[in-house]
């Protein structure tokens, strides 16, 4: 059996190594146009790989995808998250599990990662053709032809696995040819979008508070069904990032805003807090602090530097004391606090950018990745309508259908 799989990135990686154990004798090539393999996986959670989520159960695994969870089942069963710490140790990189329950190599290296495939492949039979550009594939009686740039003669192969990821990160090769080879073998790609990313803001106040974070807040989006997410967050130069933004993006990855018509979101800071119970403890703030400057008083609630934002956005004086500010103000105060408006005008990069969509879920079977189109033409990773939030929940997605996909070939 010949294999061709176009991509080297997490799904590929994983793919071709579960093929080179599950079938010893089988011709793997590994195709992909950069200079090394696993771009996007060193990159990954800052260059130290996010590898996967410490959460062990499947079923709170699977509602981190926005999109393909259903599809997912399958593969993340015989692939879960517990399976891919334990395959990763085996093979010699020691992990982590951090209190927020992301896992990363002990080294913090997400070269190591890499490594692993690296080493296999090395081992085994599995063919890897770097700077290699794939420039169509086509179905050839019962084999596939794979066209490259530099060689005359296209490579043929009984199956094709197509792992080419989505078209984030362009400069590490995701440039979304995969969608063209999968739409030339007849399948069909969903609308496209970017996700995970920061908040752009018409405001320019967060600058002021750059690098102000908060472990817990319920962001909104002003939009049909007011998509929402409880996470951490924080104010950046440019408006609002980290994991709770990044998730909101991802419920929001297909709607349209910019400076002409921008996305309305509200965060509330006290989202374990009713209005009535944040009033309370405030008022009891104030009593004890009469003679004190109002906003010094409103730092004992939320940091100084926001305090200081919030009474001039509301236009009250800074030097008022607190038996200076009239009580509509107070509760104007603590209205803002419990639903800071802010209008997100642009997408920024984040920790991951993944694209949601992708070839479309109803044309794969998702007990082997093959397509229910093309015999013989197989998927994994971001080229399918599948992603999910920060977290380590896309590469172990990749890992899972990477996996999936590799025990299947030989059948």
């Amino acid at each position: 059996m010949r294999v061709a799989i176009i991509g080297g990135g997490a799904a590929g990686m994983m793919c071709a190594a579960t093929l080179q154990e599950a079938d010893p004798n089988a011709e793997i090539f590994l195709l992909d146009r950069n200079d090394s393999l696993g771009k996007k996986v060193v990159i990954s959670g800052g260059g130290r790989c996010n590898v996967t989520t410490g959460i062990q159960d499947v079923q709170t695994v699977l509602a981190k995808y926005p999109r393909g969870a259903k599809f997912l089942i399958r593969a993340m069963l015989g692939f879960p998250p517990e399976t891919v710490y334990s395959w990763f140790e085996s093979h010699g990189v020691p992990l982590k599990t951090q209190a927020d329950l992301r896992v990363f190599p002990v080294s913090d290296n997400g070269k190591d990662i890499v490594g692993v495939f690296e080493r296999l492949f090395a081992e085994g039979k599995t063919r890897v053709m770097l700077k290699c550009s794939v420039t169509r594939v086509e179905k050839v009686g019962n084999e596939f032809a794979v066209h490259t740039k530099d060689q005359a003669a296209p490579l043929m192969v009984n199956k094709l696995v197509l792992t080419t990821g989505g078209q984030a990160y362009r400069q590490t090769g995701s440039t979304g040819d995969g969608y063209a080879f999968a739409m030339s073998l007849g399948h069909t790609i969903t609308p496209l979008a970017p996700s995970l990313n920061a908040f752009f803001t018409k405001q320019g106040w967060p600058a002021k508070i750059s690098g102000l974070s908060f472990e817990k807040a319920t962001i909104t989006a002003k939009r049909d069904r007011s998509p929402h997410f409880t996470g951490p967050f924080l104010f950046t130069h440019k408006g609002v990032s980290g994991p709770a933004v990044f998730a909101l993006s991802s419920l929001v990855a297909f709607e349209k805003y910019d400076g002409t018509n921008p996305l309305e979101i509200v965060i509330d800071l006290f989202p374990d807090e009713s209005l009535d119970v944040l009033r309370i403890r405030f008022e009891a703030l104030l009593a004890e602090n009469q003679n004190k400057q109002f906003s010094n008083v409103l730092g004992l609630l939320v940091p100084k530097s926001l305090a200081d934002i919030v009474v001039d956005e509301l236009e009250i004086s800074l030097t008022k004391r607190v038996n200076q500010v009239a009580k509509k103000d107070i509760n104007r105060c603590l209205d803002w606090l419990k639903a800071v408006p802010l209008s997100v005008v642009a997408r920024g990069a984040g920790d991951e950018f993944v694209t949601a969509g992708g070839v479309s879920l109803s044309e794969i079977d998702p007990k082997t990745m093959e397509s229910k189109v093309c015999p013989g033409l197989y998927f994994a990773g971001e080229i399918m309508d599948v992603d999910g939030f920060t977290g380590g929940f896309n590469l172990q997605a990749s890992w899972a259908a990477g996996r999936l996909a590799g025990g299947s070939l030989p059948r």
